[in-house]
């Protein structure tokens, strides 16, 4: 599949926007536009080169799992054509990478659900024998599934890092909706994952974000299991005593570790061999999932 033209930044005009890492979203009243850009970013830095595709990948995987999960959501509709979007906005650039969604008051915790070994929470267990203070069984390998998936949240950081916090502080701060939210978020892992496990893919972590309705009513929102919010691995690299390559920006932030950056100064630009493999791997997760390439 030929590269689309990549997308760094939308300039529609209309509403208020909001400028993510990687989304533009626009206030349009009731609901909000989400348009997901090929920007992309590594160590809370905004690289300044774009991977051709991965918006559209992530909106298409979002849509996906919207979809085959079967729970609330804020999903109105990916087709640009019925988002009745003011008369002269090009709608071409927009097209597979826009999300018109219903509005919700996003609960303030990421919810994240892991399952194997990697990450922070791999450094953390090498420490201490704990995963965000749960402690695991002695002898677990980079890389191996844990006996059970865990509920581990982090509070949403407007710059920087999310920082993982105890069950107890987000029970704290919106009482009994966390208990709702540590089971909903469980219970979507575990389907998420034996699905993509048939497909040859291992669901390592995720995070959801959780919204509420006017009318009270509990909604999926942002994006739900793409490479961005989530670990995907080779199912057939996993449970080898190391952590597999995935599909995801992994790619990136080891080549930027090789580089001589240091990390408090504007990045270096990607060379084109590194863009090509990250656009690959992004696409090859969507048909991994779907089980069909990207349009």
């Amino acid at each position: 599949m030929t590269p689309s033209t990549p997308l760094l930044q939308t300039d529609l005009g209309i509403g208020p926007v909001h400028r993510g890492k990687v989304r533009d979203c626009y206030d349009l009243g009731e609901r909000m536009l989400i348009v997901s850009t090929d920007r992309i970013s590594a160590f809370d830095w905004i690289l300044p080169t774009a991977i051709p595709d991965k918006g559209r990948v992530l909106t298409a995987i979002s849509s996906f799992w919207f979809d085959w999960l079967g729970v609330e959501h804020h999903l109105i509709t990916t087709d640009v054509t019925a988002m009745e979007l003011p008369a002269g906005i090009d709608l071409a650039p927009l097209a597979g990478r826009s999300m018109l969604v219903r509005k919700a008051s996003v609960v303030p915790f990421e919810c994240v659900v892991r399952g194997w070994l990697a990450g922070s929470g791999l450094n953390e267990y090498r420490d201490a024998g704990t995963v965000c203070g749960i402690s695991l069984p002695q002898g677990l390998r980079p890389g191996d599934q844990l006996p059970e998936p865990i509920f581990t949240p982090a509070t949403k950081a407007t710059s920087g890092h999310d920082e993982n916090v105890p069950f107890s502080v987000m029970a704290k701060a919106i009482g009994p909706l966390a208990d709702t939210l540590r089971a909903q978020s469980l219970e979507i892992y575990s389907r998420a994952a034996a699905y993509a496990a048939q497909r040859g893919i291992v669901l390592a972590d995720t995070k959801f974000e959780w919204g509420q309705a006017e009318d009270g009513g509990l909604l999926l929102v942002d994006e739900v299991l793409t490479p961005d919010s989530s670990r995907f691995w080779p199912a057939d690299e996993a449970g080898h005593g190391a952590v597999p390559g995935s599909f995801d920006k992994q790619f990136v932030r080891d080549w930027l570790e090789q580089t001589d950056w240091d990390k408090a100064s504007p990045p270096p630009p990607l060379p084109e061999s590194i863009v090509a493999e990250t656009r690959r791997k992004y696409l090859e997760a969507f048909r991994l999932l779907t089980g069909r390439p990207l349009d």
